[in-house]
């Protein structure tokens, strides 16, 4: 059988590999983004043309592609008047691999499905380095004959594909997993604050806590920075302070309280206020260090 054709949008670090790795597959793209040396990129290496607009992207596309950064840059791209939805092909599929908000995503499957075309959100987990050998994690969730007519090119681009049920709770499960994790990285790295402010060395601290139950990949990358000064977790404290935002609305829609969550929102917003915000998350250390009563 021929190969599906793909429509992606949002060449970023992460989203650029995935089309790479797609390319090296045999699969032919139809690309958008606004970085245009991005997108030049993906044109040298053939098999791959330009779209004029999302409704242009849609219409040539059997599986279209985002990776993009917020909820509302998907609805805008997903609801313009030259949109994905205006474009969109019945028996295609729309495949969101962003960090989105539960709620958003439903309704947009909602509108799609009206159209005949299906919709899987499909968050990533690991670095743009396994994106490029396609050997991400992929939290897949929509209905189950959806998932299934894309999950052959998900396997190409996923070493581990998960399918968590219903559409939504792929970025349920996202929105989860990132609280755990920047919640872990900002305990450590005030952690190391505190403890250089009562004078204990940051090292044997680490050394300590990292042969009991509290260690983690994510207390080795707070290691890294606030010990070793080496900044090696590709994730900005924007993108994190984006998805604690995220999982706090999301814990309204549920009609529950997360004041964990809040906490962390809290020290991943000041720390954007204060200048921080490109920086990569275990670099909230530097931020901690500077609290005063």
């Amino acid at each position: 059988m021929s190969k599906p054709v793909i429509g992606f949008i949002g060449l970023g670090l992460m989203g650029g590999n995935m089309v790479e790795n797609l390319q090296k597959k045999g699969f032919d793209l139809v690309v958008m983004d606004l970085n245009k040396d991005a997108v030049e990129a993906v044109l040298a290496r053939g098999n791959a043309k330009q779209a004029g607009s999302p409704k242009e992207l849609a219409e040539a596309s059997d599986i279209v592609m985002l990776c993009l950064t917020t909820s509302d840059v998907v609805e805008k791209v997903v609801y313009g008047d030259d949109g994905i939805l205006a474009g969109i092909k019945p028996g295609a599929v729309l495949i969101d691999f962003g960090t989105s908000i539960p709620a958003s995503t439903r309704k947009i499957g909602a509108d799609l499905a009206a159209k005949g075309a299906g919709m899987v959100d499909a968050p990533l987990g690991r670095t743009p380095a396994h994106a490029k050998d396609g050997l991400l994690n992929i939290m897949a969730a929509g209905d189950r004959e959806t998932f299934d007519k894309v999950k052959p090119v998900l396997d190409e681009q996923g070493e581990n594909v998960f399918y968590l049920g219903a559409l939504g709770a792929g970025h349920v499960t996202k929105l989860i997993n990132n609280f755990m994790g920047m919640t872990t990285v900002c305990t450590m790295s005030q952690a190391f604050a505190v403890a250089d402010r009562a004078g204990v060395d940051r090292k044997q601290l680490y050394d300590i806590m990292s042969t009991g139950p509290s260690n983690s990949p994510f207390m080795g990358f707070c290691k890294n920075y606030a010990i070793d000064g080496i900044s090696d977790l590709g994730f900005s404290i924007n993108n994190a302070n984006k998805d604690l935002g995220y999982f706090l609305r999301m814990a309204e829609d549920l009609g529950t309280q997360a004041e964990i969550a809040q906490g962390t929102s809290k020290n991943l917003q000041a720390a954007v206020a204060a200048g921080m915000g490109e920086g990569n998350v275990p670099e909230i250390f530097d931020y901690f260090l500077t609290l005063e009563k």
